[in-house]
């Protein structure tokens, strides 16, 4: 894949852009028999916007996405993607969407560049000077970094090498909105990083809405515009890595040395702390560090919250902290 720079700064998650949401759920309600598995979901996606969806097993990451994509009928609550109830989307509207699955096992006797430039075809009737579409077949083999492997029949891919043909097979049709299911499954650590740099082209220059499901926190941090935890059934938290981060923790741990001694202290205010700390030791002051919860601790508090049956404590913590301190995005499920 081809490492594409950003043109643009990221707005802010609840920054005004005067266009229509891609994504607009409220209220959304799934029952499987008599099991409520959605019971109220709520948020919206603006365009170019990367959100990630994330969630222990069972928490129903894949009935909502189901539901948005128009696979799957919502047992009750509004939902309109790209300005559409998914069931009543017609073959345009589906033509404006793009999917890869974890994975894909078909087509194992095409050629890569001829499956492309097949699959392109059904999306040519849908082009608009606006957003033409298809993507070009060797453009889009370049971007994925399968140029070499152009000429290959798609069974004779490695595992990795496929899963870059599937990324290609849901942006083929250049999607306004991409849903991505563990998309780097498989890659190496230069393949996740080339993958990267496609997302933030996909979203900063074609200005592509990106629904991404991971169980990789670090790549949603460094992915997501937005981060959605969805637990018991409903979105428990709504916002950056940081905003996540700070809400659910007021303290922050400072490390320093001073001589041959170490030091570990807990404040709600490190920048005075280690103010007052160089005042009383000045040079002597070694070895700092300053660390605030991460991503992996604000998921893991919530979701331990959630299946403690504490759900609405883990809520009232993190939307208590947010009014009660910085004020940054409205409350989930609104």
């Amino acid at each position: 894949m081809v490492a594409v720079p950003h043109v643009r700064p990221r707005a802010d998650a609840d920054e005004p852009s005067g266009q229509a949401p891609v994504i607009e759920v409220a209220d959304l309600w799934m029952r499987y028999g008599s099991t409520d598995v959605l019971t109220g979901v709520s948020f919206t996606a603006r365009p170019g916007e990367v959100l990630a969806l994330l969630g222990p097993n069972g928490a129903g990451k894949t009935t909502t996405i189901e539901i948005l994509e128009g696979f799957r009928l919502r047992s009750a609550g509004h939902v309109r993607v790209l300005g559409v109830d998914p069931p009543q989307g017609d073959e345009r509207w589906r033509a404006r969407l793009g999917v890869v699955l974890q994975s894909w096992r078909d087509h194992g006797k095409w050629r890569v560049r001829e499956l492309l430039a097949h699959l392109g075809s059904y999306y040519g009737p849908y082009s608009t000077p606006e957003r033409p579409r298809p993507w070009d077949a060797d453009e889009l083999i370049e971007a994925v970094g399968l140029t070499p492997h152009a000429g290959k029949r798609v069974g004779q891919l490695s595992g990795g090498q496929r899963r870059r043909l599937d990324v290609a097979i849901g942006i083929v049709g250049r999607p306004d909105l991409l849903f991505l299911d563990e998309p780097t499954a498989g890659f190496d650590p230069h393949a996740r990083r080339e993958f990267h740099e496609l997302v933030h082209h996909l979203s900063d220059v074609d200005d592509t809405t990106i629904l991404l499901t991971t169980h990789d926190l670090d790549e949603a941090e460094k992915l997501a515009d937005r981060i959605l935890v969805l637990a018991g059934g409903s979105i428990i938290a709504d916002g950056s890595a940081v905003e996540l981060a700070r809400r659910m923790s007021t303290n922050a741990e400072v490390r320093w040395s001073v001589g041959e001694e170490r030091f570990v202290h807990a404040t709600d205010d490190a920048t005075r702390f280690v103010r007052d700390l160089f005042a009383q030791h000045g040079d002597d002051v070694a070895d700092l560090e300053v660390r605030r919860a991460s991503l992996e601790d604000t998921y893991m508090a919530l979701v331990r919250e959630v299946e403690s049956g504490q759900a609405d404590k883990a809520v009232q913590a993190f939307h208590g902290r947010a009014e009660g301190g910085q004020g940054w995005l409205e409350g989930a499920n609104r």
